[in-house]
């Protein structure tokens, strides 16, 4: 079993776009999470990208997006997309890309990180359901809790709103169930 410690942290490069296209075709093999990432590393996108290497191979990546709250001046950031390697999945490649990924996010000040994700999964980095601030689009009742926010800071208060993306995240598609 590996450890975090074994476990290299840095930021993406425009190098490793076909690595992470080999990432997230293994850890998402029936999605098409590429043109969003790409989209999202491209020129002007306020992004954090970070890859996770294992014995020097790029294992996993996470994104966060920093974006706004309709009618609010603070920043905030959306997790995702996070892939790890079907290989590497369990082993915590995951939690420390996200708690490098937070610590960033953080010190950029962003006050909250919102994720669209599993509450089992991200609840465990104390992500919890949020209602207060509404998706870019509307969710399936299904997915009433998978919308999840964590606070980064002490003080942050409770606003209401909607979230506020940048162009990449603005397909409707990507924040709905995939089609069978």
């Amino acid at each position: 079993m590996t450890s975090k410690s074994e476990i290299e942290i840095r930021e993406s490069s425009p190098d490793d776009i076909a690595l992470l296209q080999m990432v997230y075709a293994d850890a998402f093999p029936g999605e098409e999470l590429m043109p969003l990432v790409v989209a999202l590393l491209g020129p002007g996108s306020e992004v954090v990208s970070l890859v996770a290497l294992a014995d020097g191979e790029i294992v996993g990546h996470i994104l966060m997006t920093i974006c706004g709250i309709e009618g609010r001046s603070e920043s905030v950031a959306l997790l995702g997309p996070l892939g790890v390697v079907s290989a590497w999945q369990r082993k915590g490649v995951g939690a420390a890309l996200i708690a490098d990924a937070l610590r960033r996010v953080g010190a950029s000040g962003a006050a909250r990180v919102f994720v669209l994700g599993d509450p089992a999964y991200y609840g465990r980095y104390g992500f919890c359901v949020d209602r207060n601030i509404a998706a870019p689009y509307p969710l399936p009742q299904e997915w009433a809790t998978a919308w999840q926010s964590l606070s980064l800071r002490d003080d942050a208060s409770t606003v209401q709103g909607r979230l506020i993306v940048p162009e990449p995240w603005r397909q409707p598609a990507l924040w709905a169930p995939l089609p069978d």
